[in-house]
């Protein structure tokens, strides 16, 4: 893993573009920038028309002026190639290369994203302006890290976008037999007897062909990723020793298999933008975090998973300093002081190499004039900067555990065709999500404090070396090979929950026939012959006062004991969680949907059996708590989420305290010192000015001085919405 050239401690910045400000207004950004310690932005991301006016004359003083100014100021940069938003002379010149709708629509310019990535011409566009600018910034100083494209997800249903479809079927399938068998060619007869019949699918009189939908969204995956390889190997060919990334977008929308792409890349950056205004935005960040960690896990030239504990670091490349989207009601939250510290940090918890912001300054115009940044149309003041400052001053206290590991002994399943595929609508039931059903696993474990990795069956073969616990919530598309790990894994120890829809069907999207859960019946010790889908409100009670929502099965038992069963309806007495012992493991099948508490409580009873203890055992509700660990040191992030000041036992010495003043103001203090006092980072009685000039009893701000069990341990006391991180006394390695 190669990271930002040059660059010390934690990333901190974002993205930055110069192109829409005077330079009067560069000194004043490059002056910000070190008073709130940003030490990296991205450059260019949205530059294209200003780098390229007209075809093939290229206007870059501005740039190199940019960057020199940025250099003088001890900035670093990551040069992003402009090409997800070509400039207008391209669109007029090739209209052919504009994108098509399902529907047939040509897409027309005036916004990001108007290309197809199919369309030669905007394929040899890109690489001729991803070679002009790594020819010409090749040594500059600056320069750190090369950012390919933004959020590639842009597809296309053209006559470019179909000719390459029909090239990526042939190598997928070699012969038109073989994909008439996997798309079950003889329903509706759709059999295809020449390559030229197949299009992308397109709108259409009724359902579409599932597997020719699931095939698409395979191949503009590998599609986006050749484009994207096109320039790496390009930036890669004039510096070799530059890491080149690009930013990953999450959404159901997205059709990239971020897995498989993970090995392309010398650095997993994501892009972050949580949707609730609620406790979830918490949970979504978390899981955000847990994903990126696991896909940034190193790939073996065998193209093996390695086990848990060997993750490499990632970055949060965007997110936003004082806002929360809510795309679907369309309104954007503020959020209270404190969150943007916590969300920031909570990532840095979970092994990102920092936080970065889209973006730096908010424009004065243009689709995402409102768009949330460090220095927002207010200005420097303004409480959304002063918590860029504060923010600043933490990443440099937490740069010591830059290298440290997260260390999960639990892991669920992530499978992104799954998730394609029950998206198509011809399934039971259209309310089953499986980005939700992922979410209600994590959110469980997260609950619990339970540290949770990522595991991806089809990115690799599966090794769960090192896990004692795996959750497969809808992995509905698996092969024999997989299943065949899972069942040596729990056979040797493994505890395994499967949930419902999980291995269902085949990689081609092809039912397993005698029962469900298909290819995990045997395993799991339980037949269902029938689906019993609730609607989106429903629900089902069962046993114990637990409850199902969203989805029923009739469930045999046969080896499994049931946990749970239906207590009403037609099903009433029926099985609907089962486990069964099998070698030196267990393995459990969930048939509904159980309610968060429920979810909760039985992860936690699974997680004991499988010897999976909790971060921080005595930790209340609402209190996060991830430990990073380097070799015999530890750091303990504690993130308080409720409303009311709590207390845990912990031991060690502060790195970092992090508050809600009542005037709203964030503090953000460090640096233990002798006489059990905390330096704060706040100066000349202006918050955020980054000067220390004062100091804050240990007791009132993070940490008593009552003792504890054990030497050294102290009664922590975390603040309503702020944070603790502690250096815990060294442990043996292991």
């Amino acid at each position: 893993m190669r990271w930002p050239k040059g660059l010390d401690g934690l990333c901190y910045g974002g993205d930055y573009n110069p192109e829409q400000w005077p330079e009067t207004t560069w000194v004043e950004d490059v002056e910000l920038m070190r008073r709130a310690r940003v030490n990296l932005v991205t450059v260019g991301v949205f530059a294209w028309s200003r780098l390229e006016p007209r075809p093939g004359e290229y206007t870059v003083d501005w740039l190199d002026r940019a960057l020199d100014l940025l250099h003088r100021g001890g900035i670093r940069v990551v040069l992003a190639t402009p090409t997800a938003s070509p400039p207008p002379w391209f669109s007029l010149a090739h209209p052919d290369a504009l994108p098509v709708t399902a529907d047939g629509v040509r897409l027309r310019h005036g916004s990001r994203d108007t290309y197809c990535a199919a369309a030669p011409a905007y394929r040899a566009a890109a690489r001729r302006i991803a070679a002009m600018l790594a020819d010409r910034y090749r040594d500059h100083p600056a320069l750190a890290m090369w950012h390919v494209h933004n959020e590639y997800g842009t597809v296309c249903h053209c006559p470019h976008a179909a000719d390459a479809f029909r090239r990526w079927l042939r190598q997928r399938y070699g012969d038109l037999d073989r994909l008439n068998e996997a798309w079950t060619g003889a329903f509706w007869s759709q059999g295809y007897s020449d390559w030229t019949q197949i299009d992308p699918p397109r709108a259409t009189q009724y359902l579409s062909n599932p597997t020719q939908v699931l095939d698409f969204r395979r191949f503009w995956s590998d599609e986006l990723l050749a484009a994207y390889r096109d320039q790496r190997d390009l930036l890669r060919e004039h510096t070799p020793d530059v890491p080149v990334t690009t930013n990953y977008v999450f959404g159901d929308w997205v059709p990239v298999d971020h897995a498989r792409w993970a090995r392309e890349a010398d650095l997993v950056a994501v892009d972050h933008y949580p949707t609730e205004i609620d406790g979830r935005a918490e949970e979504q960040t978390a899981l955000a975090a847990d994903l990126a960690r696991s896909w940034s896990r190193p790939v073996d030239g065998d193209g093996a998973q390695p086990p848990a504990g060997r993750l490499r670091p990632w970055l949060l490349m965007e997110s936003a300093p004082n806002l929360i989207y809510r795309y679907a009601e369309g309104t954007a939250y503020a959020k209270e002081p404190g969150r943007m510290l916590r969300h920031s940090v909570a990532h840095v918890a979970r092994g990102s190499r920092g936080a970065m912001f889209f973006q730096w300054r908010a424009p004065r115009g243009g689709a995402e004039a409102f768009h949330s940044a460090m220095v927002p149309h207010a200005g420097a003041d303004s409480r959304t900067f002063r918590s860029a400052v504060q923010l600043g001053e933490a990443l440099r206290l937490l740069a010591a555990t830059d290298t440290a590991t997260v260390a999960a002994r639990a892991a669920i399943g992530w499978d992104a065709a799954s998730g394609w595929a029950l998206q198509h609508p011809g399934l039971p039931s259209e309310h089953i999500s499986y980005a939700d059903e992922v979410a209600a696993a994590h959110r469980a474990l997260w609950r619990c404090g339970i540290t949770t990795d990522f595991v991806c069956p089809a990115a690799g073969p599966l090794d769960l070396t090192g896990y004692r616990m795996l959750v497969l919530p809808a992995l509905y598309l698996m092969d024999d090979a997989v299943a065949d790990t899972l069942g040596d894994w729990v056979r040797a120890g493994g505890h395994l929950v499967v949930s419902y829809l999980s291995g269902v069907a085949d990689p081609d999207a092809r039912v397993r026939l005698g029962g469900y859960p298909g290819a995990l019946r045997e395993l799991l010790g339980v037949r269902s012959e029938e689906f019993l889908p609730l609607g989106p409100d429903g629900t089902e009670p069962l046993s114990g006062g637990r409850t199902g929502r969203l989805w029923r099965e009739r469930v045999e038992a046969r080896g499994a004991e049931p946990v749970l069963d239906y207590a009403g309806g037609v099903l009433a007495g029926h099985p609907a969680v089962t486990r069964r012992s099998v070698g030196a493991g267990a393995a459990w099948y969930l048939s509904t949907r159980l309610d968060d508490d429920g979810y909760r409580e039985l992860l936690a009873v699974v997680a004991a059996e499988a010897g999976v203890a909790p971060v921080l055992p005595a930790a209340s509700a609402g209190v996060e708590a991830v430990r990073r660990v380097d070799g015999t040191t530890r750091w303990l992030f504690l993130f308080n989420h409720g409303r009311e000041e709590t207390v845990v036992a912990a031991t060690g010495e502060v790195l970092v305290c992090g508050a809600v003043l009542p005037s709203g103001e964030i503090l953000v203090a460090g640096d233990a010192l002798p006489a059990g006092e905390i330096l704060l980072a706040v100066g000349a009685g202006t918050p955020g000015s980054g000067r220390p000039t004062g100091r804050w009893p240990v007791g009132p701000a993070g940490v008593s001085g009552t003792p504890g069990r054990g030497r050294g341990a102290r009664r922590v006391r975390v603040p309503p919405g702020g944070l603790l991180v502690l250096r815990e006394p060294d442990h043996p390695a292991g």
